[in-house]
């Protein structure tokens, strides 16, 4: 199944289109969902950028009350490996089995690696981090930003999918003001918070001091 969306993006020569490009099922230990691919193409001129996100979904989401949403950002050291550097795979974790309790719900899953800089300026962040350097200073020393992502492309999906207001499972105030820039209701942000571990106590320090992430 395919279905494609085209829009402007505000110049004569650049559009946006969303493809659903993929659905199935998709059992797992937390319970049935349905798995579904998209990409947001965004063609300028002759150039084509593609991004992609995976949306796992649980139950009717477009009736009743507002689902539970959690855009996750990818995170192959902790999702993949369970590095104890960050909170993302707890995160992750938190997402799936509150989705699962509800009994509906959405987790969607982008690939933006390290806050949008990739895997290998996450690493070379790393090295910056063990010798003093917080997540924030490090990125902005490889010639970054503190984060670079973008969450047009969820946005995009979830007008899709024909839902307007959601619970958003983020302690990220940004994740908020981008979904409500785009027309999607934050009904509630709902906490998402790890359980406390030394290895990664500087790290939620700075997403709480410098990048105004909330931890009630």
């Amino acid at each position: 199944m395919e279905f494609t969306s085209g829009s402007p993006l505000g110049t004569a020569d650049t559009t946006f289109e969303l493809v659903h490009a993929a659905e199935a099922d998709f059992p797992t230990e937390y319970g049935h969902f349905r798995i579904l691919g998209y990409e947001g193409r965004t063609r300028t001129g002759d150039a084509v950028d593609v991004e992609e996100a995976v949306v796992l979904r649980m139950g009717e989401v477009t009736k009743g009350s507002p689902p539970l949403l959690r855009i996750h950002s990818q995170c192959l050291t902790g999702d993949v490996f369970h590095s104890l550097r960050c909170d993302c795979r707890a995160q992750l974790e938190i997402a799936l089995r509150e989705v699962a309790a509800a009994g509906r719900g959405i987790v969607l899953y982008e690939h933006q690696e390290g806050r949008g800089i990739g895997l290998m300026n996450k690493l070379r962040a790393y090295e910056l981090q063990d010798a003093g350097a917080d997540t924030v200073e490090a990125n902005e020393r490889l010639g970054f930003e503190s984060d670079l992502r973008s969450y047009s492309l969820p946005a995009a999906v979830l007008h899709h999918m024909g839902i307007t207001a959601v619970r958003l499972l983020s302690n990220n105030p940004a994740k908020v003001q981008a979904l409500e820039n785009a027309g999607i209701r934050v009904a509630e942000r709902v906490p998402c918070i790890a359980e406390d571990v030394v290895s990664r106590r500087v790290y939620l320090a700075t997403k709480r001091e410098k990048m105004g992430h909330l931890f009630d």
